[in-house]
């Protein structure tokens, strides 16, 4: 008997039917905690009353200036909730509109102007205030902050370095590398120049194996985005929980670095899924829209896959990839690899360093050990050849190919959610990850 799901795929959803096999292991999906039902009013108690910190207007009123870090447009951030009581308690505690910057955290991904903006931030802000978008190659708008590691430079946006008060916002979900989102990412990479990203994102990094989904101790990127905020410094964060559909479930506001933690800590046990044996093949997402956006972004659902399938089992991924690849750069890294391994070869030879390899690198990680399918509507089949994957014209079809391939006992499972659930195998000598 088939059933129906439906798959966060694009900005409308995908629905298909699977059947049910003996070893098909379910619909996993993160569990969520309850919705805020008066988001902003919870967001300006936070403000009042943070964590491990004084309350955000006692600190406006020791300042004359202030930068506001917002995520760019690939992340769903509810900047429309969160501004307006942020930008109230601030001018309440006497920083005028003129001299509070929003700054957007956009690392090394396209400008948010235009329609755009107005999308990310609403009309009246965007009149109201000054609003700068993060350039990472333009060495004018860095300022060397410190090093880490005694060589990395640390070089941060200006406008954010000159400012009495930095508030860091965003939203925490699990990430690839950083174990989780929100906290110090709005600095690294958000608004570090591309010198500094060339260290967090090179080889060595991507290929360390504490850089992972849902881990923060023994992290290398974690700890390096702590280095880097200390030395850029930090004084509030607004970071919130999200549920499937984008609604707010917790605000977590005040010390940089106990605010995040925290967060984290909350969110860890709704979105984990442990599971006893490796899969033969699963079916999964980039999440949806915004960040299944491209192929570049499509990384995050592989990589969140990859850990529960057995080596040589199959990834199955619908990405819509509304804006095609990627960037002009990730074409270019892409038309680069003639085969995976060579590939993986010469970045860690270093032979070049082009920005965005950090996302090509991590998927033909992946593809060393199982073969990658690719259900898409914005990139062609000769294009998904062309870059290694395997094209999926029906996920009902691909589904009946993977189980005459594994046999009807395959085990297997569908993640409608992508990368908003952390999976991974079972072991008794795991610790806690948070």
């Amino acid at each position: 008997m088939a059933n129906k799901v439906t798959l966060r795929y694009g900005h409308q959803g995908l629905t298909i039917s699977h059947p049910e096999t003996p070893g098909f292991q379910g619909v996993w999906r993160p569990s969520e905690p309850p919705v805020i039902r008066k988001p902003a009013a919870a967001i300006a108690h936070s403000l009042e009353t943070p964590i491990a910190s004084s309350p955000l207007r006692e600190m406006a009123e020791k300042a004359q200036t202030a930068c506001i870090v917002i995520s760019d447009i690939t992340r769903p951030v509810p900047n429309k909730i969160i501004l307006p009581p942020l930008l109230q308690t601030l001018e309440k505690g006497g920083i005028n509109k003129k001299d509070i910057t929003i700054l957007i955290a956009t690392g090394i991904h396209r400008p948010n102007e235009g329609d755009e903006l107005l999308a990310l931030v609403g009309k009246e802000i965007a009149a109201q205030y000054r609003i700068v978008n993060h350039f990472s190659k333009q060495a004018e708008d860095m300022i060397l902050v410190g090093k880490i590691d005694g060589e990395v430079p640390a070089m941060i946006n200006r406008h954010y370095v000159a400012a009495d008060l930095k508030i860091l916002t965003g939203f925490i979900e699990p990430h690839m590398w950083a174990g989780f989102s929100g906290g110090r990412k709005s600095i690294l990479p958000g608004i570090s120049a591309i010198e500094t990203l060339e260290y967090m994102h090179g080889p060595e990094m991507i290929a360390h194996p504490g850089t992972v989904y849902g881990a923060l101790e023994g992290n290398p990127f974690h700890e390096a985005g702590l280095a880097i905020m200390e030395k850029a410094g930090a004084d509030f964060i607004i970071n919130v929980t999200l549920n499937t559909d984008k609604e707010i479930t917790r605000v977590f506001a005040g010390n940089p670095v106990e605010a995040h933690l925290e967060g984290c800590r909350f969110l860890a046990p709704f979105c984990t899924r442990t599971v006893d044996q490796p899969l033969d093949f699963i079916i999964t997402t980039n999440s949806g829209a915004p960040l299944d956006c491209n192929l570049y972004q499509t990384v995050k659902g592989i990589t969140g896959a990859a850990p529960v399938v057995k080596k040589g089992g199959d990834i199955i991924i619908a990405s819509s990839c509304f804006e095609g690849l990627g960037s002009p750069e990730y074409v270019d890294i892409l038309n680069l690899v003639d085969s995976p391994q060579h590939f993986l070869d010469r970045l860690q030879a270093r032979e070049f360093f082009i920005p965005d390899q950090w996302c090509a690198q991590e998927t033909y990680q992946v593809m060393i050990d199982h073969p990658i399918w690719l259900y898409t509507e914005g990139i062609t089949r000769k294009e998904v050849e062309r870059y290694h994957f395997h094209p999926v014209g029906s996920l009902e079809k691909i589904i009946e190919k993977m189980l005459d391939l594994h046999g009807l006992n395959a085990r297997w499972a569908i993640v409608p959610d992508g990368p908003l659930v952390i999976l991974q195998l079972q072991s008794p000598d795991k610790g806690e990850k948070v």
